[in-house]
């Protein structure tokens, strides 16, 4: 191989401007690549292959790309420029594709540039030896320790490569392997980006799928279908943990297999990949089940189904609560990528979505029918359950406010209705007191959870408390409580959803409440109205029975008097004849005052306001109280007035006392004590006899039903059916309370007089 001879200065300075204008332009084409040119830098490359001819005359220079990640060259991307004289023909078709052990390859690996006449055992491509080249430099294309190609420079001269000649060529070798790794990089980007755009379509989609299903079921096969279509799984199934938060229970499958799974329930604290998910709260990518430790727990869909690879995804609502889990399965090992990873978390999020608005959905559906057709109580009760499930919690409670107290009326859990607690000094009475949600996670420290022997034997650490509040001018009518432990995984302070679904069914359940109590009234007053003319049209019956019996029972004591007036010397020598006629004229005047005074009940009572004190005591006084018996008196004069006939009320105290004396046999104690709220007055009749059998408490206020008949003289025998029609005429009401072993009270309640409320 001959020397070439030396460049003059002037050559060269002229070669190096020349390469230096070339580089500037190779610089402009790289960094007007974008995003629509990316994955074609045929303009940049062909530059630098025509600059490259051009600072090495006599030459001709070829690029091919390399996929480092195959191990190959890309014969398609071949760019090439020829020397002035040296172009093949247009019937030659370039077939210098690299060898597998030729120059090209060599340097990949090397990653520095081969010069064949350094080289013994190489040479020049038989395609390029027979157009007559004699030398053959390589420069491999790096970037960012990448392989992206490699530059040929071939010489049709018997000559080397000069110095100033292969520093020219590292320049080009440099841009080319920017151009190519900038236009590889944007063309990753491009098909991410066109990725991205597929994935928030499918969700979309998803979304609106979603949104336009009501049933949950039908829900969850339908992400499940999605899931299938975007993965390329064979099956999947959701799992949904149930109330116990114990067991992760199959609610959706899909896929080829129709069947059902061979085990329908499994254990949060088993030994299962879906149960080892659910516990960690991690997504879980397995791409081959047969490799341990995934062989030894996993649970197949069907013994006849044989399962490679996994992908599981737990599903945790804003508050961290364990939902269930959803899982994809496919007979091909990895058959899940973590970008199918990522498009199942986001398909899961939507799934958690649904499956919290459909429940909620569904529940508010049922409680609206129930509210309309059923009693006050069955509607609390399927709250407090409806609670349980929407919030997945351990127990739930229903408390209505009553005498400064709570009272529980519902619950779903270890808490029994009828409890009672204080408002004050309680952590269910402080949202009644603050009239406002009390959410806490951590209630080890605070002693004021009621009863805490419950809350400690069901370990309660977290609790939910929202006032139930009436719609028309927001009195607190109780509240709607829910308690969860640890292990269920509720952060109620870390999320609104919880809270707004308890302050809906809350809403519920104030209205259930106020419904009750308007039908209550509506049905006293219905009571009161159908009464009122049962006693109007007595009264005329009684005034007209009145009437008849002055007419004849009035005219015996007149014919008495006259038989006493004719035959006295008679009737002083027959004693008998005259103690008859006393005990006659005796007897017609006790009818005529007990019928009197009984049919006066029937006429229509005079209202008026009063103190209620006055009337006990007139009721005392007209009772034979035996001294066996002491009557106690408690706050009967600080009650506010009320509105009510005094005849009436008195004789339904002289009833209650006289009855307390009878259960008694005339030995013990009569305790009457009031109290007052913002409408009603109480009064507690309660005495210390053996009480009232709870069977009892409705029937001994009937008209058939008496407990003693006769046993006070001057009544007729119709006992508490009085009461009860008397307090009813007065707009009050009057129950019983009582074990049957203890005693008995009755209480009264009454309207406070219009002036007493307006003061």
């Amino acid at each position: 191989m001959k020397k070439s001879s030396s460049l003059t200065s002037q050559e060269a300075d002229s070669q190096l401007l020349e390469a230096l204008a070339s580089l500037n332009q190779i610089g402009e084409a790289i960094n007007q690549i974008g995003p629509r040119d990316a994955g074609s830098n045929a303009e940049s490359l062909q530059l630098i292959v025509e600059s490259a001819i051009r600072v090495v005359p006599g030459s001709s220079a070829v690029i091919y790309t390399y996929d480092q990640a195959a191990g190959v060259f890309e014969k398609e991307s071949r760019v090439s420029a020829e020397a002035e004289g040296h172009a093949p023909s247009l019937t030659d078709r370039p077939d210098d594709s690299p060898r597998s052990g030729g120059i090209g390859i060599r340097t990949i690996q090397r990653r520095r540039r081969t010069l064949s006449y350094e080289e013994s055992d190489l040479d020049v491509h038989p395609y390029h030896a027979a157009r007559g080249v004699k030398a053959v430099a390589c420069f491999p294309l790096v970037v960012a320790e990448q392989s992206v190609g490699v530059l040929y420079i071939y010489l049709f001269e018997e000559r080397k490569f000069t110095h100033l000649e292969q520093l020219m060529l590292d320049n080009f070798v440099n841009q080319a392997a920017m151009a190519i790794y900038h236009a590889r990089r944007l063309a990753g980007i491009r098909r991410d980006l066109a990725r991205k755009e597929e994935e928030l379509s499918r969700l979309h989609r998803a979304a609106l799928l979603i949104s336009s299903r009501l049933g949950l079921e039908e829900t969850l096969e339908s992400i499940l279908q999605l899931a299938l279509e975007m993965t390329n799984a064979r099956y999947g199934i959701f799992r949904l943990l149930d109330a116990s938060s114990e067991f992760l229970v199959t609610s959706a499958i899909s896929g080829l297999h129709p069947g059902r799974p061979m085990i329908e329930k499994l254990p949060l604290n088993g030994n299962s990949i879906m149960a080892h998910v659910a516990r960690t709260r991690e997504p879980l990518l397995i791409p081959n089940l047969q490799a341990e430790p995934w062989s030894q727990i996993y649970y197949p869909f069907d013994a006849s189904l044989k399962m490679l690879s996994e992908l599981a995804i737990p599903l945790v609502n804003a508050s961290g609560r364990l939902e269930g889990v959803l899982n994809l399965e496919s007979p091909q090992p990895g058959a899940f990528s973590d970008d199918d990873s990522h498009m199942l978390q986001s398909l899961a999020t939507y799934a958690v979505t649904a499956i919290q608005e459909v429940r909620l959905l569904d529940a508010l559906q049922e409680v609206a029918q129930l509210v309309l057709s059923q009693p006050c109580q069955e509607v609390l009760d399927h709250l407090c359950a409806a609670a349980n499930d929407l919030l997945n919690v351990s127990s739930s409670a229903v408390w209505l406010l009553e005498n400064n107290g709570l009272t529980l009326a519902a619950s779903n859990g270890v808490q029994r209705p009828g409890n009672r607690i204080p408002l004050q000094g309680s952590l269910i009475g402080r949202a009644v007191l603050l009239k406002r949600t009390v959410a806490i996670n951590d209630l080890s420290p605070d002693p004021d959870v009621p009863p805490s022997s419950e809350a400690d034997a069901a370990g309660w650490t977290r609790a939910l408390i929202v006032p139930l509040l009436s719609g028309d001018q927001g009195e607190v009518l109780g509240v709607f409580c829910v308690f969860s432990s640890e292990e269920a995984g509720s952060h109620f302070t870390e999320s609104e959803w919880d809270e707004k679904v308890l302050t809906c069914l809350a809403h519920y359940a104030a209205l259930a409440v106020q419904n009750e109590s308007h039908q209550q009234a509506l049905r006293a007053s219905q009571e009161q109205h159908w009464i009122a003319e049962a006693f109007a049209a007595v009264g005329d019956v009684a005034a007209n029975l009145l009437h008849n019996m002055n007419n004849k029972v009035g005219t015996v004591p007149v014919r008495v008097q006259a038989i006493r007036d004719k035959y006295r010397q008679m009737l002083e020598a027959e004693a008998y004849l005259a103690r008859s006629l006393a005990e006659i004229e005796h007897s017609a005047m006790e009818a005529m005052q007990i019928a009197q005074q009984n049919l006066a009940h029937l006429r229509p009572i005079q209202r008026e306001n009063m103190h209620v004190a006055s009337c006990v005591m007139e009721a005392i006084e007209a009772v034979q109280v035996p001294v066996t018996v002491q009557i106690r008196i408690e706050s009967l004069e600080e009650l506010p007035m009320v509105t009510a006939g005094r005849q009436s009320l008195t004789f339904v105290f002289k009833n209650l006392i006289e009855n307390a004396i009878a259960a008694m046999r005339a030995h013990g104690s009569i305790a009457i004590y009031g109290s007052a709220g913002l409408e009603w007055v109480e009064v507690s009749i309660t005495d210390s006899g053996p009480g009232i059998a709870p069977d009892l408490h409705d029937r001994i206020f009937e008209l058939n039903f008496s407990g003693r008949p006769g046993t006070h003289p001057g009544k007729l025998g119709f006992g508490l059916w009085w009461v009860k029609n008397l307090m009813t005429r007065l707009g009050g009401s009057v129950m019983v309370e009582s074990d049957g072993r203890h005693g008995a009270t009755f209480l009264l309640r009454l309207p406070c007089a219009e002036t007493e409320r307006k003061t």
